[in-house]
């Protein structure tokens, strides 16, 4: 807790310091700029604007910006999230320790995520936003006589839908809040076949399913921030799931807090560097169809955690011809603080690739 304390200072106290320069110096050039409309020539709006490579955050950041009236924008992202060697609290520890509880231990697990989103503007101070994502998750385990297995599970997993309400725009600097609910269309009862179920079918622990089965609410705050080469932005949201689902658990509630700052290197291109951190709650109740003996994530004392990530990302925006608003994104993001719940398989690192288009 107090790394991430720290992280929020850090973040709030350097945007502020760099937003009080850029501040400075857009006043002594004020004489120059026309502010008057939304999508002047860049640098020359007294608005906050998405139309140039660095207005978009990273692609990893969801809800990120809104829309003037009428506008939309289409959106695919694909992310691969590696994990491996497991953790317990922030330091490493092996599958045999792991044994001393468990039959099974978890030895790596990659996640492959597509995710559709859309965005429309009924106003200039609402925009509706939803998104849904189609899940791969592969899992490589250890028995405790060394032998090795895999599970798999993919499927549609739940789907968010938002409204963003704009609160101000002014002086290149604006602010928007999120309300969004989260509908449990994934899920909750894959299955796959193990060495201990004699050829059958059995429920697969918590990280290996599609979806929470669980409503819940998205809410978020952004704030961003713009000067004539630079973007950057603060977003804290919280994801609460509100009941328990149909085997009498659900997963914990999530807290981020992103900060980035966007850096344009051309006319078209843009680069970016992101820290975030995050609270994951642990899972709340059991499902008794898992035995928590059997395997390290089916206990749901092994879930959970505080993070500290960061990204670099890169972002390409056409702005003229026939492809006029398409952006193709890209960013890596690794872990520099990790702490686990009991014994989970760190992360290693998340790759996401996206393309945007908008048209107004």
């Amino acid at each position: 807790m107090k790394q991430l304390f720290f992280v929020v200072m850090l973040c709030i106290t350097t945007t502020f310091a760099f937003a009080q320069h850029e501040q400075h110096k857009n006043h002594d050039n004020s004489n120059s700029h026309d502010n008057h409309g939304h999508h002047n020539k860049e640098g020359n709006s007294s608005q906050w604007s998405s139309g140039r490579p660095d207005g978009h955050a990273p692609i990893s950041v969801m809800g990120d910006h809104t829309h003037h009236r009428g506008g939309i924008m289409f959106s695919y992202r694909y992310m691969t999230m590696d994990m491996r060697q497991l953790r317990s609290g922030t330091d490493d520890t092996t599958t045999a320790n792991a044994h001393a509880n468990y039959m099974v231990a978890p030895v790596d697990m990659i996640m492959n995520m597509h995710m559709l989103g859309a965005m429309y503007a009924l106003s200039d101070k609402i925009t509706i936003m939803a998104m849904a994502n189609y899940l791969e998750n592969d899992m490589n385990l250890q028995m405790r006589n060394g032998n090795q297995f895999s599970t798999s599970t993919s499927g549609f997993g739940d789907v968010m839908v938002s409204a963003l309400y704009s609160i101000f725009n002014k002086n290149r600097k604006a602010m928007h809040a999120q309300l969004g609910i989260n509908i449990p269309t994934g899920s909750i009862e894959a299955m796959d076949v193990t060495p201990m179920s004699m050829g059958n079918d059995m429920q697969l622990p918590y990280p290996m399913q599609l979806g929470t089965g669980s409503f819940g609410a998205k809410l978020g705050l952004t704030y961003l921030g713009q000067s004539d080469k630079f973007s950057w932005g603060h977003q804290l949201t919280g994801m609460i799931n509100f009941n328990d689902n149909d085997q009498d658990y659900k997963f914990g509630n999530q807290y981020r807090f992103n900060n980035w700052i966007g850096a344009k290197a051309g006319e078209n291109l843009s680069v970016s560097i992101r820290l975030e951190g995050v609270l994951i709650d642990e899972i709340d109740g059991v499902s008794s169809l898992l035995n928590p003996m059997m395997v390290t994530t089916a206990d749901v004392a092994n879930s959970g955690g505080t993070f500290i990530n960061s990204g670099f990302g890169v972002n390409y925006m056409i702005k003229n011809g026939g492809l006029k608003g398409l952006r193709f994104a890209s960013e890596i993001s690794t872990p520099l603080y990790q702490d686990l719940n009991g014994i989970q398989l760190k992360q290693n690192y998340n790759l996401m690739f996206g393309l945007q288009y908008a048209m107004h």
